[in-house]
This record gives structure tokens, sequence and C-alpha cells, in this order.
């Protein structure tokens, strides 16, 4: 299938490592121009040389933290200058879960809360603020926003405010921006490897004094696909919700955690 996604523009946040690298290298395969926005300049250097050398399409690394206005603003800027405008804005950057302890309520301070919604939610929204108004002069665009399945289950009380915060801010924005021709999407992973996963699994392993293969297999026996999703999975989603094809979906969650037993969503 052709996307129909040469030649566009994205910015993908949170695009030095883990699923935001493998959405950009996906878009950059279908001929997407992309700039990479993280806090490390090693690291968004490092994975652009990579996205190119393996795409041969343009990428622009550029430093933000999703938690500053005035560095959004700044890498918004720089993205249109160096790209000539955006047309896709995939939200990824956020503090990573799942790698720890889950804070239990005790431990839920104001500086928790407020630093992980800050930084994902409210930078999620910075993000299309200042975005927005370069889709709209193209009458087009395609917002996606990387949120994950603590939006339908409980387990992690922070985890779960910020993404159903998501999905709220997907909808509300999906609503308000569809007479320009901008839809909105949030995607919902669940437990993906990333390169972060070498080094859990590990740990986990030893917490219940298992094999790291037991462990793997313990965590991925609760879904259909009876096997851990990969980066690239998530990246493939993104993609066609990028696309010009996608025009049936917007406004909606999209769950990529290689499906939940027993629930029914509709």
């Amino acid at each position: 299938m052709d996307l129909e996604l040469a030649g566009k523009t994205a910015i993908v946040t949170g695009g030095s490592r883990g699923i935001g690298k493998a959405i950009a290298t996906e878009l950059a395969r279908e001929g997407v121009a992309v700039a990479i926005a993280a806090r490390d300049r090693s690291q968004l250097e490092a994975a652009a040389k990579e996205i190119v050398e393996e795409t041969g399409q343009r990428i622009v690394p550029l430093e933000v933290d999703t938690a500053s206005d005035d560095s959004v603003r700044a890498m918004v800027s720089g993205a249109t200058s160096e790209l000539g405008g955006v047309d896709i804005l995939v939200n990824n950057a956020a503090k990573p879960g799942g790698q720890g302890p889950v804070p239990r309520l005790g431990d839920v301070t104001d500086e928790v809360f407020w630093e992980d919604v800050n930084v994902k939610v409210m930078g999620y929204l910075r993000c299309a603020r200042e975005s927005v108004p370069h889709m709209k002069q193209r009458e087009w665009g395609r917002i996606i926003n990387i949120s994950g399945l603590a939006a339908r289950q409980a387990g992690s009380i922070v985890g779960s405010i910020r993404n159903v915060s998501v999905s709220a801010l997907t909808k509300n924005l999906a609503e308000e921006l569809a007479p320009h021709n901008i839809a909105v999407t949030v995607v919902h992973p669940g437990l993906t490897r990333t390169e972060q996963t070498a080094t859990v699994l590990p740990r986990i392993a030893e917490q219940r004094g298992i094999s790291v293969e037991e462990a793997e297999q313990q965590l991925t026996s609760g879904t259909l696909a009876n096997r851990m999703i990969e980066a690239r999975d998530i990246a493939a989603v993104v993609a066609f919700l990028a696309s010009p094809r996608s025009i049936a979906i917007n406004g909606d969650a999209v769950a990529a955690g290689g499906g939940v037993p027993r629930a029914i969503h509709y």
C-alpha cells in the first residue's frame, strides 16, 4: 500500500530512542523528512546519523524540553525552518513508565505528579499548539499522540491519569481541528521491546528468581499475540495514522499492545 507520505514533513518528539526513534525511521522509509526532538544532543545526533544511513532521508536533530514553553516554541520554529513546514506531529516525549516500581499512594508527591503530567500531557499540548498554525497554512495535518494502555487499566495512579488525559486531549483537538483537515489520534502501546528492555528484563528475572526467557514469557503471556511487541510494530501503526490513507480515523484511540484478552472496548 502506498501511504502517500513521500515529500511530507514531520516532528517526532522523544525521537532519539525507543518507540520514537522507530517511528521516525518508519516515516523516513516512507519518504518523510523528519525532525527528531529530545533533550540529549549526543543521542539525537547518533540517532539522526543512524536513520539517515538506513533510509537516505533527511533527519534534523533538535533539542527540546517539552516541559518548557520556550523550548517547545524554539524546537517547532527550528523544525519548520529546516523542513519548510510541518505536516505531521508525533507526540512521544514522556518520562518512561514500567521500568521501575510503581509509586503507591503515599509516594505520589506533588512533584512526582506534576513533573510527569507537565512533560507528557502539557508537553503534548505545547507541541500541538505550536505546530497547528503551520498545518493550517497547508490545510492538512496529522497529530498522533503516543499514550499507553495504562489509560484502560488500574495499577499506576499517575500512569493512568496521564494517559487518560492524553486521550481526552486527543478528542478535544480532533473536534477543534477537523474543519482544518487536521486529524488527531492516540495510540496506546503496551509492553514494547526497546533498547531499555535488555536491562529491564534481567532485573525482573532476578526479582522473580527465574530466567530472562521465562520473565519475558510471563510478561507477554497475557496478550493475544503471545510475544513482545517490537517498537517497529508500533511505528507501522503510527505511519498509517500519519498518512492521508487514515482519513476514516479521527479522534479515536488505537490499542497496540498485542491484544488484551476478554476486554471489550466500543
